[in-house]
């Protein structure tokens, strides 16, 4: 019998597909790519200096790239090779997109397989989609493939080209990327925004109206115009604080105050009604961006857990690919959703006709279905709860809603508009005053029965009047007031992205494509230019002087359009309009080169290519670039160990008064001060930086001599928290040598290390004192000895009172227990330490109240608290535990927060360690696996023949 070799990426994967397959076929998972690119050290020592030994990319032989199989893969790549060996077809099953294209073509590469080979796509894993592949199979498309490895390539030669300009003129380890800084850049001008925007207060009134006293037909309504000119509200202010047109009317507290006292004691008139019938259609079926949007407004998902969840489902048959920027269903999906809708809701729920989406995103990529349950008929939630926990089922159940909503009828209404007036002639503000109210009933639900779509926080947004019934009225009909108030209000600034927003705006933007959002999103975060607050992403000052750099010196490789441009060529390039070697040609050299003169249109727009750019890159003022303009002559640097505010003094400027010193020697020297994670750029004003400033001038305060030793205790802000350490004498100078001998380079000695210890969290650095200070230098205390063991074997051990990174804590020997709080560090006595020890030892600390409580998991359902723990605070259900991150607070941290810190734990699922290998005495020679790209690639049915002839 025939035996057929199917090779997958993931394990999961192969078990699922492997059940749904004969026994005549074998199926295991390559675990992802096989082999990429190396770095340039780890090339062989022959290719360093050869044409590959930069980026291990040729760019002078048409961009031929050197792949090397991963250590870590040496033995995946050996045991398909023996299966292989023993099979009679080769069956490369990979995702149906540019990156699994190019694990098949990069497996048959290192394979070399002599049998018959076949590319086998799917885009659901039930057993109809897998069955119908393995019948229905094609060759490897060459173009995909091509696409792929130009942007592996791009990616290589942009961060290879300009991250070592970071490194040289802002700091070592930063990283630049073609999207990676782009997104970077949307932050950081988001943050921008935010930094030069002016509140503007405005004022409105509110007035409660009635028909005849009525109070159960009581509505609310605000006011809109004064003699006809609309009243001014959020929207009609720019962000320095400024009306948009000077045709508003602009109330402040006294002329609103007035308004509302006379229409208070007024009657009001009905002046017009408007109904007019309400209409809402459903929401898409899910697309990467869309899913990613909503697990993060519904589930408190990040990007990154939404597909992992994602992936884990669609490996077990219960989603079609999560991969995808199309919005359209099937016809067997379109029947299985209309007829679950009107299996549960009634055939008024199911419009006539089916609907069909249509219309892609900017530069849409991929050619698969919407994201939708997987199979011909769908499971419903109820159906999958036995075999789905926690966050699968809660994304499943989701993307299952979103799908049968999609095939639903409108929901339909009315809304009703009624505009009131009121004279206030006797206000000293205006003769009469309008009112307008507003109001939508839903008559019927429609598809709102199944599912709504979330929505993300709108800046200066109208309230929702959906549900707000307004009674039946008529022109000219007189109403009761029975209250009005004036209220203050100030405009906000543009909210911050969320990871949802952002993926957002990339796909509007054409920045990004449906398989790389969630690790773009994932790397600005990993490589520090971004910070969560809550879910809000908050820009470091690294990415500020990162995109500033960037800006100034390379502005076209962090251009919206030119970005999007560059995935559009990758577009065509995947068609096959494009060559793949004309394309990075015109990207790396330019337009205008001689190395490919006449090129059609296709590659990235410019005159400049990327090599020009590094090649001829102006003298960089590092100093400039990291210094970001605060005012009231305060800026923030970018500095070697961290950002710092720094008060810019004028030569003869005395720093702290101000005064006029022309006659110093020198300059005086400017006031700096570090800058904590907890502070964001935006709340970086003159006032902030100047209190740092000011706590600043204690940082380095000589608290005074210790008697025992001479030597000067100082209390400083560390970056970890304040401290105090004294100050050892600088060690004597070598001797010189002697006249006419060669100086010898003389031999570092480690000298004493200063002592340090921290504050305690009750301490201020601007009032601790000498005497608490060498207390503090004195831990750990010895409280006293006790004796161990008998006889012969007996010996004095110390009892110590010490503070560790986990609090307090007595120590004996190897046994420690821990204190209550730190004072005890420096009152705990010896008979009060025996005391503790004569107790049985418990394990962990005693139960603590929560600090936190933070409501109900959206998942489990269950009470979320922060709690206290070992490694510190945490955030736990009961069931899930997850640390909080540098720049999450206990007392400050929200409710959204805690639930996706959560979900990012489940997402990864339990922690797992490996065993370690045992050690082999015999070593196994294996032949170098490193490999270079064939210049001209074949049709997948084009190699296997000719690998077999030559057999």
């Amino acid at each position: 019998m025939a035996r057929k070799l199917v090779i997958v990426e993931s394990p999961a994967k192969a078990k699922k597909i492997g059940g749904y397959l004969g026994d005549d076929y074998v199926v295991d998972a390559s675990v992802g790519h096989i082999r990429d690119l190396p770095n340039p050290s780890e090339l062989p020592a022959e290719m360093k200096k050869g044409p590959y030994g930069k980026f291990a990319v040729n760019v002078d032989e048409g961009f031929d790239p050197y792949y090397v199989v991963a250590s870590a893969k040496k033995k995946k790549v050996a045991e398909l090779k023996r299966l292989l060996k023993d099979s009679d077809e080769l069956y490369l099953a990979t995702d149906e997109d540019r990156e699994g294209e190019a694990i098949a073509w990069h497996l048959l590469e290192v394979l070399k397989p002599k049998v018959p080979v076949k590319r086998m796509v799917f885009h659901e894993i039930t057993r109809e989609a897998i069955q119908h592949a393995a019948n229905t199979t094609r060759d490897l498309d060459d173009h995909l493939v091509d696409a792929q490895e130009t942007r592996r390539v791009l990616d290589r030669l942009y961060g290879y080209e300009v991250s070592p300009v970071l490194w040289r003129k802002i700091r070592r380890g930063l990283s630049a990327g073609r999207v990676q800084s782009v997104t970077t850049r949307m932050v950081v001008e988001r943050e921008r925004e935010r930094m030069a925007f002016r509140s503007a207060s405005y004022w409105d009134v509110e007035g409660e109206f009635a028909p005849g006293s009525s109070t159960a037909q009581a509505f609310t309504a605000k006011l809109t115009a004064l003699d006809g000119a609309r009243v001014a509200t959020g929207r009609d202010f720019d962000d320095r604080g400024n009306l948009k047109s000077d045709k508003v009317f602009h109330l402040d507290a006294t002329q609103a105050n007035a308004i509302a006292e006379h229409v208070a004691a007024g009657v009001a008139t009905v002046s017009s009604v408007q109904e007019k019938p309400y209409t809402r259609r459903p929401s898409a079926p899910f697309t990467t961006s869309t899913l990613q949007q909503e697990a993060g407004r519904k589930l408190r998902m990040s990007s990154k857990a939404a597909m992992s969840v994602a992936q884990r489902l669609y490996e077990n048959g219960y989603i079609t690919y999560m991969r995808t920027d199309s919005i359209t269903l099937s016809e067997s999906a379109i029947r299985a959703a209309r007829g679950q809708a009107r299996d549960l809701y009634g055939a008024d729920y199911v419009p006539d006709q089916p609907r069909r989406y249509q219309g892609k995103v900017k530069n849409a990529q991929e050619a698969h279905e919407a994201i939708r349950p997987a199979g011909d008929t769908f499971r419903t939630p109820a159906q999958v709860a036995g075999e789905l926990r926690g966050e699968e089922f809660a994304l499943y159940e989701l993307i299952w809603k979103r799908t049968v909503a999609s095939q639903m009828a409108d929901a339909r209404g009315s809304t009703a508009t009624v505009k009131l007036t009121v004279p206030i002639e006797d206000s000293g503000v205006a003769k009469q005053s309008e009112f307008t109210a507003s109001g939508t009933v839903i008559t019927f639900r429609g598809f709102l029965a199944a599912y709504e779509e979330g929505r993300d926080v709108e800046r200066n947004a109208k309230g929702d009047d959906t549900g707000t019934r307004l009674p039946k009225l008529s022109e000219g009909v007189s109403l009761d007031v029975l209250r009005a108030e004036a209220e203050g209000h100030q405009t906000s600034p543009p909210p911050r992205y969320t990871e949802a927003t952002l993926v957002k705006a990339m796909e509007e933007m054409g920045i990004g494509r449906p398989s790389t959002y969630a690790s773009i999103v994932g790397t600005i975060q990993d490589r520090g230019y971004v910070n969560k607050r809550g879910t809000a992403l908050i820009p470091t000052w690294t990415a500020f002087a990162v995109i500033r750099l960037l800006e100034v010196h390379f502005p076209s490789l962090v251009d919206y359009d030119f970005t999007a441009s560059m995935e559009e060529g990758l577009d065509r390039i995947a068609a096959g309009d494009v060559g793949r070697v004309d394309w990075l040609t015109r990207f790396y050299f330019g337009d205008g080169n001689d190395r490919a003169p006449g090129l059609p249109a296709g590659g990235p727009d410019g005159n400049e290519g990327l090599q020009e750019m590094v090649e001829h890159l102006p003298e960089i003022d590092a100093r400039g670039i990291s210094t970001i303009e605060i005012g009231d002559g305060v800026v923030v640097r970018v500095g070697r160990y961290g950002p710092y505010v720094e008060e810019v003094v004028p030569e003869g400027v005395d720093a702290k008064t101000g005064e006029v010193t022309s006659d110093s020697a020198e300059a005086p020297k400017p006031r700096r001060a570090t800058i904590n994670d907890d502070i964001a750029p935006d709340e970086m004003t003159p006032e902030r930086a100047r209190e740092l400033l000011v706590s600043a001038d204690d940082d380095g305060r000589v608290l005074g001599q210790d008697p025992a030793t001479g030597h000067d205790i100082i209390a400083r802000a560390g970056r970890y928290g304040p401290y105090v350490t004294e100050v050892l004498p600088a060690p004597p100078e070598p001797p010189a040598p002697a006249e006419g001998a060669k100086p010898k380079r003389a031999k570092k000695v480690a000298g004493p290390k200063p002592r340090t210890a921290s504050l305690f969290k009750d301490m201020d650095l601007a009032t601790i004192d000498l005497d608490t200070a060498l207390k503090l230098l004195s831990l750990p205390r010895v409280l006293g000895t006790v004796t161990e063991g008998e006889g012969d074997e007996a010996k004095q051990v110390e009892i110590t009172a010490q503070n560790g990174r986990y609090g307090p804590y007595l120590k004996k020997g190897t046994d420690s227990r821990s204190l209550n709080t730190e004072q005890q560090l420096f009152d705990i006595t010896l008979e009060e330490a025996l005391a503790i020890y004569a107790e049985p030892k418990r394990r962990g600390r005693a139960a603590q109240p929560p600090l936190k409580e933070l409501g109900n998991d959206p998942v489990s359902a269950k009470p979320v608290v922060v709690k206290d723990g070992r490694f510190g605070p945490y955030v736990t259900d009961g069931e899930t535990n997850a640390t909080l991150r540098r720049g999450d607070e206990p007392e400050s941290i929200t409710p959204e927060r805690g639930f996706e810190l959560l979900a990012e734990k489940r997402a990864k699922g339990p922690t797992t360690r490996k065993r370690a290998a045992k050690k082999t005495t015999k070593k196994a020679t294996a032949k170098k696996t490193a490999t270079k790209k064939t210049a001209a690639k074949k049709s997948t049915a084009k190699k296997a023949s000719a690998a077999k002839s030559t057999d």
